[in-house]
């Protein structure tokens, strides 16, 4: 039977941005489904202080939908997305980047519905929390200081984070497109970077949501690294993948590449729809007790 690709978005993305990768599948004769995560593509919140001419002072305190949502609550919303496209078959779940820890913590409560999970870019933390991989020697390159450039408001006071992608400041602007796409043009840049939501839940789960091997171990996986990232550089990307091969050494990562920056699979996704379509094409997996 034909799989269902189920698409998760990273942070401050919803499932617009996968749009053009969906006509490249469906082009293909693939089926998809981009999710939005709670709080996110229509549930989002966009305020007048926004718009312009923005109010800055009233950006930095309007609160936002995405308040107080867990990586549970992004879990289950996945997990009832995931029970759906299994009535209809095979799922084969793909991640990007910080999409791939509300990914794995499904992979880990229902590995029964999810046929080969694919991480693009994206954590899957095994041996650390996410945010203490940050400290680590693979994130050295990374510009962490990039977001704070526009950031609005206080995330304690907020109970979320909060960052103004509509502002014209160079800086923040040069900042942005180093870190995700370096290689568009700036008019590609600019593009995608208006399909951003301004707010971002803060929960990025603890040792508890880590890879399991008793659950998300069982199920097939691929990670396909961008190899020109400036956000999750491809040390870390390739620190994942050994550190999941070690939890799982019998069922390790089937490792694909793709040239091109954090965002560059999406804004030209034929490679990737290519890619992904040959994991469709691969033998199902024996079935699992």
């Amino acid at each position: 039977m034909q799989p269902t690709f189920v698409l998760v978005h990273g942070a401050f993305a919803n499932s617009f941005s996968f749009a053009p990768l969906q006509a490249e599948l469906g082009l293909l004769g693939h089926r998809s489904v981009a999710v939005d995560l709670p709080g996110h593509g229509f549930g989002a919140t966009y305020s007048h202080a926004y718009q312009t001419p923005q109010d800055l002072e009233g950006l930095a305190s309007t609160p936002g939908s995405i308040k107080g949502v867990t990586l549970a609550d992004n879990a289950a919303h996945l997990i009832q997305i995931l029970e759906r496209a299994k009535e209809n078959g095979p799922v084969i779940l793909v991640s990007h980047s910080r999409g791939g820890i509300t990914a794995t913590a499904a992979a880990n409560a229902r590995p029964d519905l999810i046929d080969r999970i694919v991480y693009v870019s994206a954590w899957c933390p095994v041996d650390l929390d996410v945010n203490d991989y940050y400290a680590e020697p693979e994130m050295a390159t990374v510009d962490a200081a990039s977001l704070g450039l526009a950031m609005a408001g206080d995330p304690a006071e907020l109970g979320l984070l909060r960052v103004n992608f509509r502002t014209a400041e160079p800086r923040a602007l040069a900042a942005f497109k180093a870190a995700f796409l370096a290689d568009g043009t700036d008019e590609e840049f600019l593009t995608f970077l208006n399909t951003f939501q301004p707010d971002e839940n803060l929960d990025v789960g603890t040792c508890a949501d880590r890879a399991q091997a008793a659950t998300w171990g069982r199920i097939p996986k691929t990670y396909v690294r961008l190899a020109d990232d400036a956000s999750l550089p491809l040390a870390m990307q390739d620190r994942l993948i050994r550190e999941g091969n070690a939890l799982t050494p019998d069922n390790p990562y089937d490792v694909r590449t793709l040239k091109g920056s954090h965002l560059k699979w999406l804004t030209d996704p034929a490679p990737a729809a290519r890619a992904l379509g040959e994991l469709a094409a691969l033998p199902a997996p024996p079935a699992r007790s």
